[in-house]
């Protein structure tokens, strides 16, 4: 048996919708794409969405609309995709990491006022695996210290924190649709904000700086090629349609794996705080300390199981290391977490039959250590 770490759910209603736009002479910058943008802003309750070709391209002009430059400071998460704290750089301000909750595995709120130094201007928290980081207490720093906050929402769309969604409690947020997400659009992201500022000047860097109205050729400032095609958005028009129904598929299957996982005492099923509603993105479990988790790992592959560790700490990665300085030890929980997490294969369809697969298998890689 193969069995995928991720796979995209696709069904004939996007194969059409697809196949409808490639009749049309419009391929990019058309009706597909604002309808998309309207609505997930209608779906996540913001004002306005913009939409990319990458949640790495939203979090980088969400970023620049806000002003950020060189010299400047956000605060973030060491454990995340790299993305996260690289959009920090293409600006040339520096991330600045705080350490994170051992349950949640965000940010720790706690560990962020320590951080802030006359150069802050932000606070990045991402929703790590579509768990809402505790936005409140956040939100509550950024006020105090006049802070901006984006979230990177990108693993967690339809996620919520304390009935609210996932995307609001910023002064904007970016949802990412790659295949492995919960919707696709292929590849692709989606600003949101209430801001119409920002949001005018993310329309306008990711079309190379045009603005609405001025010639093809006129560029009112530096910007970027970073806009979402027909195809993608019409792709994803069905795949948010269908949000609801994927993130009940994706719940089931988390449920089914948290019950059946109850008979390997050695592991750790992910963590969901009680005012939570969970976006499930991937499914991470803990292994202890005392077990060799890339053992485990090596096991599972040659059986044909695919998984992963999720993440490598970013302040370890060999560029950070170098441009920073960091060393192991820095951040002591973020290191401890990433030694121990593996991610199981998760996807809307994925089988009963496939689940006990990788389990039996998982419970003899643990029992022949």
């Amino acid at each position: 048996m193969h069995i995928h770490l991720a796979r995209p759910d696709i069904t004939e209603m996007e194969r059409q919708a697809v196949s409808e736009v490639l009749q049309t002479q419009t391929l990019s910058m058309g009706p597909k794409t604002k309808a998309f943008e309207e609505l997930v802003a209608k779906r996540i309750g913001t004002k306005f969405a913009v939409a990319v070709n990458s949640g790495t391209s939203g979090l980088h002009l969400l970023l620049r609309s806000l002003g950020i430059k060189k010299g400047d400071e956000i605060i973030t998460t060491p454990f995340s995709f790299i993305a996260s704290s690289n959009c920090i750089l293409f600006q040339n301000a520096t991330p600045v990491f705080a350490d994170i909750d051992p349950l949640t595995l965000n940010i720790d709120p706690e560990k962020i006022e320590a951080k802030i130094t006359p150069r802050t201007k932000g606070i990045l928290p991402v929703h790590v695996f579509g768990h809402p980081a505790n936005m409140e207490e956040i939100n509550k720093i950024a006020l105090k210290y006049n802070l901006f906050v984006i979230e990177d929402a990108c693993e967690a769309i339809g996620a919520k924190y304390r009935g609210q969604n996932a995307g609001t409690f910023g002064d904007g947020a970016v949802f990412a649709f790659y295949p492995n997400k919960q919707i696709t659009t292929g590849e692709g992201g989606i600003i949101v904000t209430n801001n119409e500022e920002t949001a005018r000047l993310c329309k306008s860097m990711r079309n190379q700086g045009r603005s609405e109205g001025t010639a093809w050729l006129e560029h009112e400032r530096l910007g970027f090629n970073y806009r979402m095609d027909e195809l993608s958005a019409a792709l994803g028009l069905v795949q948010i349609n269908r949000l609801d129904e994927i993130l009940a598929k994706r719940n089931q299957v988390a449920e089914i794996y948290k019950k059946k996982l109850s008979r390997i005492p050695e592991i750790t099923p992910p963590f969901v705080a009680p005012d939570i509603n969970m976006s499930w993105f991937v499914f991470v479990i803990r292994l202890p300390i005392k077990i060799n988790r890339d053992k485990v790992m090596k096991y599972l592959l040659n059986q044909g199981i695919q998984c992963r560790p999720y993440f490598t700490p970013i302040h370890l990665q060999p560029f950070y290391r170098e441009m920073f300085g960091f060393q192991p030890g820095d951040f002591p929980i973020t290191e401890e977490v990433s030694n121990t997490t593996l991610a199981l294969p998760f996807y809307n369809n994925l089988t009963d039959e496939e689940i006990d697969y990788v389990l039996n298998h998982l419970e003899k890689a643990i029992s022949h250590q």
